[in-house]
């Protein structure tokens, strides 16, 4: 039974490593990729660059000379916004659908979970006519409510689970200590959902930088760059003249916007853990 036993873990290991090499090596490929001329990445495309010919101008020519700076900048400001609306109304939404009783309460989170469910993609046209009619097209106002409204569904789903498993004797505590309503929120409850809030947080932020379609259908006829997006960059990123690509400057685009995620993936990861372990224990 005990070499079966250890030549199984064996096999899951190596498969595991298999899926591991498979995930890594195209994101190793683009970033060394990106330091080479279209020459070189046609010659030998897996060959690891030259010392000595390193061309680190791929990023400032996409940087400066593509405006990758101010697409980089809307893709800050709509991501943060987004994410601060999302946690914000979601933590008080779950809050007040997880510890009131109203006769419509389990409707309406049922409500919010169809978002989960209905593809957001199927109520574009209505949805670009809205906006269109309310002026919000082409500006980042726009996206973030879009966003926004699209987050929430997860968001309450996560934190709901948060809210109902906390002992309600921390908020009767809290109430008979002279706590209204929003201050035992506010400062009891809601500090105790922090994985919660840290997992709907990573995820949002994830989904929310990286989004296209959206981005293309609302902001996609901004012919002044206010309001498009990284991904909206990175696309027009790939023609840098009418008949042809520059990939050395592609791939140095798909590293700038892949980088931020890895970071905070990085530095998040024991917290988005934790945060899935335990939604998946007390949702």
């Amino acid at each position: 039974m005990r070499p079966a036993g250890k030549l199984s873990t064996q096999l899951i290991f190596a498969v595991l490593l298999g899926y591991a090499a498979w995930v890594v090596f195209p994101m190793v490929w683009i970033a060394y990729s990106s330091l080479k001329d279209d020459r070189a990445i046609f010659q030998n495309a897996f060959a690891l660059p030259a010392p000595g010919s390193l061309h680190t101008e791929n990023y400032t020519a996409a940087w400066k000379t593509a405006r990758f700076s101010d697409y980089f900048a809307n893709s800050v400001v709509v991501t943060a916004a987004s994410v601060v609306l999302i946690v914000g109304l979601g933590a008080m939404a779950a809050y007040a659908l997880a510890r009131f009783y109203h006769p419509a309460g389990r409707a309406v989170f049922w409500l919010f979970l169809a978002g989960l469910m209905i593809p957001a993609q199927l109520a574009v046209i209505p949805l670009f006519f809205e906006m269109r009619g309310l002026g919000l097209l082409n500006s980042k106002t726009g996206l973030i409510l879009v966003y926004t409204a699209n987050g929430l569904p997860f968001a309450i789903f996560i934190l709901a689970g948060f809210f109902r498993s906390l002992p309600r004797s921390l908020y009767e505590a809290a109430v008979i200590d002279g706590c209204g309503e929003f201050t035992a929120f506010w400062r009891v409850l809601l500090p105790l959902a922090r994985p919660g809030l840290v997992t709907v947080a990573i995820f949002q932020f994830i989904g929310v930088w990286k989004e296209y379609f959206f981005a293309f259908m609302l902001t996609g006829g901004d012919a002044t760059n206010g309001a498009r997006t990284l991904p909206l960059g990175l696309a027009n990123l790939s023609i840098t003249s009418q008949f042809r690509s520059d990939y050395g400057m592609l791939f140095a685009g798909l590293v700038l916007v892949t980088l931020p995620i890895l970071l905070l993936y990085l530095l998040l990861q024991r917290q988005i853990v934790k945060g899935v372990s335990a939604g998946a224990l007390k949702g």
